[in-house]
């Protein structure tokens, strides 16, 4: 691996798994909350769509191609985490099984929300990998967006796996309800996404 391929990957990682950015962190908790250990694959493709959505932007405004001013992003994105904490309370499903497990929810609806939410997040990702950028290497601008957007996904499966982790303790080990545990991750969610969000309000 490459110096430059390395440092990107790094700071890909770091941005993800920063706790003063917890903005994204927040985004992938609520992203888990109606999901279980054993539907890892699943929420591992839900963290593959939410990498396609952000790399896009991610890659059209390091191109300068799409611009968008800063302040709008950074309230938009608490919006997404509160949007998503709702479908997750909402949409996701009222029948409960023996086991507490959600039964009908729409998944692919679940994709396509997290390919737009992450072209949210890619704009916000955009500023840092800007500000990021080594003088002189404007070349490699392709090889550091593939690099940084590998460090972005692995940071958020050990997010994920965190989460999930933790559901298993509190589901399967401590019996809790999933529908209990969904609303107590999902209301916390949206609860510090909305007091991000009026301190982030535009205008």
């Amino acid at each position: 691996m490459n110096t430059a391929f390395g440092t990107y990957l790094l700071l890909g990682f770091e941005h993800i798994s920063d706790l003063e950015g917890y903005d994204h962190i927040l985004f992938i908790v609520a992203l888990c909350a109606v999901y279980r250990l054993s539907e890892w694959r699943r929420v591992a493709i839900l963290a593959t769509a939410f990498t396609i959505g952000h790399s896009i932007t991610l890659a059209l405004a390091a191109l300068d191609i799409i611009s968008f001013p800063t302040k709008w992003i950074e309230f938009f994105i608490p919006i997404t985490i509160i949007l998503t904490a709702l479908y997750n309370v909402f949409f996701t499903g009222t029948k409960v099984s023996d086991q507490g497990a959600f039964t009908d929810r729409n998944v692919n609806l679940n994709y396509l929300f997290t390919i737009v939410f992450g072209l949210i997040h890619g704009m916000g990702f955009s500023n840092f990998f800007r500000a990021s950028m080594f003088p002189g290497e404007e070349n490699l601008l392709v090889q550091q967006l593939l690099a940084f957007n590998i460090g972005v996904e692995l940071g958020q499966l050990m997010i994920i796996a965190f989460v999930l982790l933790l559901s298993y303790v509190v589901i399967d080990l401590l019996k809790a309800k999933q529908r209990e545990w969904n609303l107590f991750i999902s209301g916390a969610a949206a609860g510090v996404s909305l007091i991000m969000a009026l301190e982030r309000i535009p205008f």
